[in-house]
Parts: structure tokens; sequence; C-alpha cells
């Protein structure tokens, strides 16, 4: 293995391990419902975005943040008359989010099976402290990894920080990852290679241009080709 073989690969959680956004579109589908005497769907849709636009910065990624700017947005649209049976009913969807089952990805458990000991695994994942560790717990997948990151943000600072304590450093480690912006621009930046994972529900707020002049950029259609990819680059 030269000087600058890869060693450390890491992995994203949410809708790249496992399904994640499909449930919080079908809780928004809900909290549409709930609100369809006061605001047609597509502008309660809207508000919502705004509200955790505006809200990020205040409670950070998950479901706990969510829950607050629906609670926010059934606030504002109604005028502050928001019947207190229509917010217990969002706080409801809100623990419903935290407890529905752990549905991994194709190619997941053979894919990490065959990484595991020939290169160091980390988790890396933003998002509830409590609800990512319950995912990794119930998928079954904690074993396979050396180390977890359940991080506030994810930068180029963030990867270099954990590549360099968990591995050797961030040139000699790969980021895989359903998010342009999250998991492959800033792992790029970081001297990393970004693996992209194309998901077809990934949030509107992660999305951004894929960057293809860069050389460390690859992409593939599942986890699944991951082997072959990393077959390629040694």
């Amino acid at each position: 293995m030269s000087t600058h073989a890869l060693t450390t690969i890491g992995f994203d959680a949410d809708d790249t391990l496992w399904q994640n956004e499909q449930y919080y579109r079908l809780t928004e589908e809900h909290f549409r419902e709930l609100l369809a005497d006061f605001a047609e769907g597509p502008k309660i849709s809207e508000r919502l975005l705004e509200a955790e636009k505006r809200n990020l910065s205040h409670y950070g990624f998950g479901i706990k943040g969510f829950t607050l700017s629906m609670i926010e947005t059934a606030i504002e649209i109604t005028e502050g008359k928001v019947p207190t049976s229509v917010i217990a009913q969002i706080l409801d969807t809100g623990r419903d989010l935290l407890s529905h089952p752990v549905e991994t990805m194709p190619h997941v458990r053979e894919t990490l099976e065959a990484l595991s000991g020939n290169y160091l695994l980390v988790l890396i994942t933003k998002g509830d402290l409590f609800d990512q560790e319950r995912k990794l717990a119930q998928s079954g997948l904690g074993d396979f990894f050396d180390a977890v990151e359940i991080v506030s943000e994810k930068t180029a600072v963030t990867y270099r920080r954990v590549f360099s304590k968990v591995g050797d450093g961030p040139e000699r480690a790969m980021m895989v990852g359903n998010s342009l912006k999250s998991d492959i621009v800033p792992a790029i930046a970081a001297g990393s290679y970004g693996v992209f994972v194309p998901h077809e529900m990934t949030w509107v707020l992660e999305h951004v241009d894929e960057p293809k002049d860069a050389p460390r950029f690859r992409k593939i259609a599942h986890l699944g080709e991951l082997g072959s990819l990393l077959g390629a680059l040694s």
C-alpha cells in the first residue's frame, strides 16, 4: 500500500445507510392536512421550509427542530389561533418520527461487511443525538464501524478533525453520502475523496451543484458499486 493509499472511509447515515427523508415527507403531508382549513398545502410547505431555514442556527438538524418549526409555522399561518388540539397532534407526529422503523438501503450490509477490517470505517452524521444513536442500534450496523461521530454541522473543518483523529488525515480518507452540500463538497475541500450516492428524496436544503471538475469527486448509483470504485483507485 502506497503512502497515499486510502485507509479511512466515512459514511453518512440518513438516506445513505438507511431511509430517512421519506418519513419527514409523510409527516409534512399530515401537517398540511392539520392546517388545511387555514391555508393551501403548497403555502404551508413554503412557510414550513422558511421556518426550518430560520431555525437551523438555533435548533440544528433533526426531528426536534423540525417539530418546533411545524409548531411555529402553525402559529404563523393561523395568526395565533391554532387550536391546542392541533399543537398536540403536531407533537405526536414529532414523537412518531422518533420511533419510526429503521429500513436500511440496498447493498449496505454486504458493502460494510466487505470493507470492514480492510479500512477504518467511521459513521459521520448530524441530527438529534438520541435519534441517531437509536437508528444505529436498530440498524444492526454498529459493529462495522471503528468510530461514530454525531456532529452539529458537516464542514471541511469537521472532516479534517474527524479523519485526523480516526485515520491518517483527510488526504487518505473518503466520505460517502447522499448530500452534496454536507457530505461531498466539504469533504473534498478538506482534501478527501467525496463519493456521491444520490437519493431520490434528498432534502431541498442539501442541494448544491455537483463539483464535477474536482479530481476527487466520484458518483455511484448505489453502495453496491463502492467496492469496484475502491478497486479502481488502488
